[in-house]
């Protein structure tokens, strides 16, 4: 069975429970997480989400998430598969 996602990320396995981990995650990430373009870790979102203070700032976090979302997709948009 292929694949309808196709992304210049490599693949890799984390260790632990990804249900869980997600459901650790803010709320408001959750809810960004729904809607994101792409497949998200847990563990690579709330690493944005503290870098860029979403504990003090929601809105700020939340926006540099999508910052880094719209570069991965410009980044495999120009790169052929």
């Amino acid at each position: 069975m292929t694949k309808n996602l196709q992304s210049s990320l490599r693949r890799r396995r984390r260790p632990g429970n990804a249900m869980q981990a997600y459901d650790a995650l803010p709320p408001e990430l959750r809810r960004w997480l729904s809607t994101a373009a792409l497949p998200w870790s847990p563990a690579s979102a709330r690493g944005i989400w503290v870098k860029a203070g979403g504990a003090r700032d929601p809105e700020a976090a939340l926006a540099r998430l999508a910052a880094v979302e719209a570069a991965t997709l410009r980044k495999d948009c120009a790169s052929p598969f």
